[in-house]
């Protein structure tokens, strides 16, 4: 695929989704920023891995749900790189309970580290990227923002608001030529889910059209292709990854 852009920063890049990402886009020749929060060692390992294949990459550490956080992680790569050319929101968490047994804590919680901390990103990186009047960002939401699901109130709505936030963002990133799009990933094979047993994952498999799971590497193309040259009049949009689960 082709980037007219230089450099991209990852959220929650470390291991799963976000790591696919980075290794994706590192091969297509972006300098990728992995963000972290804790585990340094796991960050560093994957820079290693990049840079052993000659990609560019480099090691973030801050929360996506602090404010401060996110902004000094921003201002450290226009430093470094001159700019920030792309940006994908894939930090997330989930604190999955009942509706009627969640606490407002665990509500709040979910929005602040899925939803809050992605407006911070889109609405920082539209700032930095108005400069040079060009940009892309791509926000991992789910499924689940789309159909909803049992047990997961708090993480829909967080998902289901990323959706229509991108929508706004598009708007006004319209006018600097800075594109804003959503992924919406169905049940996707990741570390998370390997250790469930196979009756569960073959209860899932057979409500999906195309009778298998996805890969992290399905969903990282899906980013890519949003945040590419290949996608420079799409904005505003939502692209379904989940092999026909939802239409």
């Amino acid at each position: 695929m082709q980037f007219t852009g230089k450099n991209v920063l990852i959220t929650g890049a470390s291991k799963g989704i976000g790591a696919e990402i980075a290794k994706t886009l590192a091969s297509m020749g972006l300098k990728v920023w992995i963000n972290y929060r804790s585990n340094a060692e796991v960050a560093d390992a994957l820079k290693n891995e990049l840079e052993e294949k000659g990609y560019k990459a480099a090691v973030i550490k801050f929360d996506a749900a602090s404010e401060s956080g996110f902004i000094e992680a921003i201002q450290t790569i226009v430093q470094s790189d001159g700019g920030l050319s792309y940006l994908v929101n894939n930090a997330g968490v989930v604190r999955d309970k009942l509706a009627i047994k969640m606490k407002t804590e665990d509500f709040h919680h979910v929005i602040d580290n899925n939803l809050t901390s992605a407006f911070i990103g889109c609405r920082e990186a539209l700032k930095v990227m108005s400069k040079s009047r060009f940009g892309s960002v791509v926000n991992v939401a789910s499924i689940i923002g789309e159909r909803g699901n049992m047990g997961q109130t708090n993480y829909s709505a967080s998902k289901g608001g990323m959706i229509a936030m991108s929508k706004s963002f598009a708007y006004e990133g319209a006018l600097r030529n800075i594109r804003f799009n959503c992924v919406t990933p169905g049940f996707i094979e990741t570390d998370m889910n390997a250790t469930l047993k196979d009756e569960l994952k073959a209860d899932y498999v057979k409500n999906i059209p195309l009778n298998r799971l996805g890969s992290a590497k399905e969903v990282a193309e899906a980013v890519a292709f949003l945040l590419s040259d290949h996608s420079s009049y799409i904005t505003g949009e939502t692209l379904k990854v989940n092999g026909g689960l939802y239409m």
